[in-house]
């Protein structure tokens, strides 16, 4: 029993000595793993909590839009805009605030959403829609060589018809035909392939025809 006991304390002098030389780090590394999962789990519960805040503000947005209530749909967006920039919902709301402001005639608050959209959004799909809808806003306003600005950025593949034929619309506006007739067969062969497209790829034919084709 004595020899049991002995080598128990044998052992227990062992763990002491190794607890006294890994014991604080091995504390400090516990401590930094259960701060990470304590502050990844809060950070996606903030996360969901904003998406969840945001969606009923986008809910009041859409509608203020449908109500044509332009004093919401500048507080709806704007309050989505400052606070939750970050979140899906403060960038769509961008494009559908920017759209109602246009058709009401305030082009002056669509520029501003769209320009915010075009230069934040996270979505590069949204940004390559935002630099679309704003150059036809700029088109508009007679601002061509800001639109063709806009339209020269290269899009997602999807977008690049759109991109090219509204460029080239530009460039009939600014008096530069040889450019537009360019910018025209960019978007007819972008639409090569597209069977779905085919009505565009006719109507900008029209367009390269009016302008003595190829």
């Amino acid at each position: 029993m004595a020899a049991f006991d002995l080598e128990e304390q044998e052992q227990l002098a062992e763990i002491r000595a190794w607890w006294d030389k890994w014991g604080n780090a091995i504390t400090m590394a516990a401590v930094v793993v259960a701060v990470i999962v304590v502050g990844w789990r809060a950070w996606n519960w903030y996360g969901n909590s904003k998406a969840t805040e945001a969606s009923v503000y986008y809910s009041a947005l859409i509608k203020a839009v449908e109500t044509n209530d332009a004093q919401k749909i500048r507080e709806a967006s704007g309050i989505l805009a400052e606070k939750y920039s970050g979140t899906a919902y403060g960038e769509l709301s961008a494009l559908l605030a920017a759209k109602a402001q246009a058709e009401a005639g305030d082009k002056a608050s669509a520029k501003s959403k769209l320009e915010w959209a075009a230069d934040k959004a996270s979505d590069p799909l949204i940004r390559d829609l935002a630099r679309l809808r704003l150059a036809a806003l700029l088109i508009d306003e007679k601002a061509y060589d800001a639109a063709i600005k806009q339209l020269s950025t290269k899009p997602a593949d999807a977008f690049v018809p759109r991109y090219a034929d509204l460029r080239g619309d530009a460039l009939v506006a600014a008096g530069k035909p040889a450019d537009a007739k360019a910018a025209y067969k960019e978007a007819i062969d972008a639409l090569a392939k597209d069977q779905g497209g085919q009505q565009m790829k006719g109507m900008i034919e029209l367009k390269l025809d009016a302008l003595g084709g190829v």
